[in-house]
């Protein structure tokens, strides 16, 4: 026998195993749901692929032949793989999954979303764990396509092909300073933002970014003092000096909480940056990555609903 296993259509191993168990034609095909012509069918196309008659019609039934009980067990054990892999993707266990996410965000997602994801995390899925990285810092699309990032949030205007958006805020920016800065008014002037010492954060080719290149394709010049990479220090700078920083709302409201701080609507007409949740659409229906999805819209509507009431 020298059989191409390009050749042998699985559904073919299928008829194979169910008239090995049942040895009996029509009992096969009421139990796999078909007609018995349909069985014959798939039969006679595995004898001539084989070159064997597999099964021979006796007063007892359908017996098998010797190459018949020699593939009986390996055919079985394959299917019963094949079944167990497949069942595997349809159901993702968060009571007992040990899953690591990996999640692309800026610093600031990090501060918006993680507090409330960790939260649900250690009730819902304690076995399960978030990585996250700048979504800056890798190729985001060959990442994703390949598995290695589930999700990205942010603005990433350049995930659009294979790609699925859920929108789930637009970003407004505002101007974030110390207290009794010369800018504390309720609407301070253009020449006033003109004149003032700046921090700049550097974050090319995501929704910071583009507000930056916004202020410049204005015509607007700021004398820049300071240029970080992230916002994690930037609030304690701005307590600390004459600094002004155009910075997302969503991080000013959080850091006057914490901090000698205050902002104020940008003099500068800067359109809202839309930030959204990504995923590859060669994951769109994978249940794991779904849950996580559904996890992070969940606590975001929850966190806004909380926010809209306490006004």
């Amino acid at each position: 026998m020298n059989t191409d296993i390009h050749d042998i259509d699985l559904n073919l191993l299928t008829v194979f195993a169910q008239i090995y168990q049942d040895r009996k034609v029509s009992v096969a095909a009421d139990n796999l749901g078909l007609s018995q012509p349909t069985i014959s069918n798939a039969l006679s196309r595995l004898r001539r692929l084989l070159d064997d008659e597999l099964f021979l019609r006796t007063a007892r039934g359908m017996q098998p032949t010797p190459l018949a009980d020699q593939l009986a067990v390996p055919i079985a054990n394959a299917l019963t793989a094949i079944r167990e892999a497949l069942a595997s993707q349809l159901v993702f266990d968060t009571t007992t999954s040990t899953r690591q996410f990996t999640v692309a965000m800026t610093d600031i997602g990090e501060f918006h979303f993680l507090p409330r994801l960790m939260k649900s995390l250690e009730l819902a899925a304690p076995g399960v764990s978030i990585s996250t990285i700048r979504n800056t810092a890798v190729n985001l699309r060959f990442e994703m396509e390949s598995g290695k990032v589930d999700l990205a949030i942010g603005h990433l205007p350049d995930l659009t092909t294979d790609f699925h958006r859920r929108k789930l805020f637009s970003q407004r920016y505002v101007c974030l300073f110390r207290k009794g800065h010369t800018m504390d008014c309720q609407a301070p002037s253009l020449d006033a933002f003109s004149s003032a010492d700046h921090a700049l954060v550097i974050s090319a080719g995501t929704g910071h970014g583009r507000a930056d290149e916004l202020i410049e394709r204005a015509g607007i010049k700021r004398r820049i003092r300071l240029r970080v990479p992230h916002f994690v220090a930037l609030a304690d700078i701005l307590e600390s000096s004459d600094l002004v920083a155009t910075v997302p709302e969503a991080f000013a409201i959080r850091s006057v909480k914490h901090f000698e701080l205050t902002y104020v609507s940008h003099p500068i007409d800067l359109p809202a940056i839309e930030i959204s949740l990504f995923w590859h659409a060669k994951y769109h229906r994978e249940p794991a990555n779904r849950w996580l999805r559904d996890q992070v819209i969940g606590h975001f509507r929850r966190g806004e609903a909380s926010r809209e009431s306490s006004k």
